[in-house]
């Protein structure tokens, strides 16, 4: 008995010792406990922590712990404080190259079939891509689409004519900006947190959100009519720290390669999962009208969102144009495969 206790109690002194020596990855999310971002992240820290015998803790940052602005947690991952986490539409201002994936009616309307072109070899690994990333200290290492983007606005929204003069609220984003302006929209930058108190008071008339943020945000409840128009995806690079990339171990970027891959398919079905249930929710819970627009209608709004590729290829130049060529020609292939 007293050999067994003995062994018993060398084995937590073990584990205890592992534990304390264990190399601990931050993970900064743009979004709250909860969250599509979250659940993946979790995924993450599962896998990662299970493959490396537990001597990697995955620690999980959600929005808020990390600072103020998507800037600071920028910052924080370029700066090496913060080893990895998610960028969106604001990181357009750390890396331009990635407004990319803002442009509207870019991506295929099948979202099973966007994550896997995003998260291709052909696309994802591509010279453009990575350089654009590399120049700014970072690397990215997977691309998460977290669900169609909805309009919402206090009046239906079926046509450019409709859309006219309308006050949307964009993330601050100048592809986003050239995008509505050229819907005939009047875009406007609010803070996200602020936003639901400028949409009740009239300061802004419409939002564009992924469904799983117009439900936990409540936007929603101070909005008339939901549109579908197919225009887009929500997006969220994973993304990393360059210099502490490079100094893992060949085995630890192959397990965050063989994760993040084996994290395309869960992700699809964390979004869908979640924009299903938070879809059915805000049905339940208010009168909102639901709109989705037909191939005509959205073709429409396609016409006067091409001209803007050429706006987004000015301002970001030669290594964003090479980027959306890459991702075009990974779109076409895909489709004809389906």
């Amino acid at each position: 008995m007293h050999r067994l206790v003995g062994a018993v109690a060398a084995l937590g002194l073990m584990a205890l010792s592992a534990s304390a020596n264990a190399e601990t990855w931050r993970i900064g999310l743009e979004e709250i406990e909860g969250s599509v971002q979250h659940r993946y992240a979790e995924r993450f820290k599962e896998l990662v922590e299970k493959k490396s015998d537990d001597e990697i803790n995955v620690q999980l940052l959600p929005y808020g712990t990390w600072g103020s602005t998507y800037s600071a947690l920028y910052d924080a991952i370029q700066g090496g404080a913060i080893q990895l986490g998610f960028g969106s539409g604001f990181l357009g201002g750390t890396v331009p190259e990635s407004q990319l994936l803002n442009l509207n009616y870019i991506m295929p309307d099948d979202q099973w079939l966007t994550a896997k072109v995003l998260n291709s070899d052909a696309f994802l690994k591509s010279e453009p891509w990575r350089q654009a990333f590399r120049a700014r200290d970072l690397v990215a290492l997977a691309e998460l689409p977290e669900g169609n983007q909805a309009w919402t606005a206090n009046k239906a929204v079926r046509t450019p004519a409709d859309m006219k003069g309308l006050n949307i609220r964009v993330m601050d984003n100048s592809l986003l900006r050239a995008t509505y302006r050229a819907y005939g929209a009047s875009p406007t930058s609010i803070a996200y947190g602020e936003l639901y108190s400028a949409l009740q008071q009239g300061q802004a008339e419409g939002n564009i959100q992924p469904i799983f943020a117009h439900e936990e945000m409540g936007f929603y409840e101070v909005q008339d009519y939901m549109i579908f128009a197919g225009q887009s995806q929500f997006v969220a690079t994973l993304i990393g720290n360059a210099d502490w990339y490079d100094g893992l171990s060949d085995d630890q970027r192959a397990m965050i390669d063989a994760v993040t891959k084996k994290l395309v398919r869960e992700g699809h079905d964390i979004q869908t999962r979640f924009n299903k249930k938070r879809l059915k929710a805000i049905r339940s819970k208010s009168d909102i009208e639901i709109i989705e627009l037909d191939d005509a209608q959205r073709d429409a709004f396609r016409e006067l969102a091409r001209p803007v590729r050429e706006t987004y290829i000015e301002e970001v130049g030669e290594r964003g144009e090479q980027s959306l060529n890459t991702l075009l020609d990974a779109v076409k292939k895909a489709d004809g495969k389906q």
